[in-house]
């Protein structure tokens, strides 16, 4: 018998202030959705968090590993695709793994969220790696990845 899948934690759980400290020296606003209340600029859809411009958009049922994927994609991005940015992040597939990197790195800023709830969430939300899950593909396959971001200054 398997066991249940496991729920993406919302940000209800953590609140947005947590999210709000860690962005805001990046210059991303956190912008706090009404309940039931259509996401701007989310790619996905409701209940997933939206980017447009310098303002990530999310609500208390945002799972925090979409906030935190979608700051990463505007962490990634230069100024000029930043000013054109509604909905759409784009960029090549190195850059959506290092998003992906860069966003479980990050899980370890927010309290009351760690990199391993975020391997979860992001194995439970539908994530596709070859190594069968995010853990093993941080561990074992994100060279490329980690390779992006310190070009790029991103990481250490």
């Amino acid at each position: 018998m398997s066991s249940p899948p496991i729920a993406v934690l919302p940000i209800s759980d953590l609140g947005f202030e947590a999210l709000r400290r860690l962005f805001a020296p990046c210059g991303l606003e956190v912008s706090e959705v009404a309940p039931q209340t259509p996401i701007p600029g989310s790619y996905w859809g409701d209940p997933e968090a939206g980017l447009i411009g310098s303002v990530l958009y999310a609500r208390a049922d945002t799972p925090v590993h979409s906030a935190l994927h979608e700051a990463c994609h505007y962490l990634c991005m230069d100024a000029a695709r930043r000013k054109g940015l509604d909905t759409d992040a784009g960029g090549s597939d190195t850059e959506e793994n290092a998003v992906c990197y860069l966003q479980c790195v990050l899980a370890d800023r927010l309290p009351g969220y760690s990199r391993q709830r975020c391997f979860a969430d992001m194995d439970a939300w539908g994530y596709h790696f070859i190594l069968g899950s995010a853990r093993a593909w941080f561990d074992h396959d994100s060279d490329d990845a980690r390779a992006w971001l310190r070009t790029r200054h991103l990481l250490r």
